[in-house]
């Protein structure tokens, strides 16, 4: 059976993916959907930052 187009716009159940996509379009950090403070939210912001979150931020990279 083949899939519809409007098969691909079902929105996921994966809020890391989602706040992947979120990013790649250009929305905001903000827009994200969940409610502060549950495990949602931190996982579409992880999507969205592209890091997981107990993650240590990126070192500068030393020049000689």
């Amino acid at each position: 059976m083949a899939m519809s187009g409007s098969d691909s716009k079902k929105p996921t159940s994966d809020p890391v993916s989602e706040g992947v996509r979120a990013h790649q379009r250009g929305k905001p950090r903000d827009a994200c959907p969940y409610p502060a403070k549950s495990e949602q939210r931190q996982q579409w912001l992880e999507g969205y930052d592209g890091r997981p979150r107990n993650s240590p931020p990126d070192l500068p990279i030393e020049r000689s």
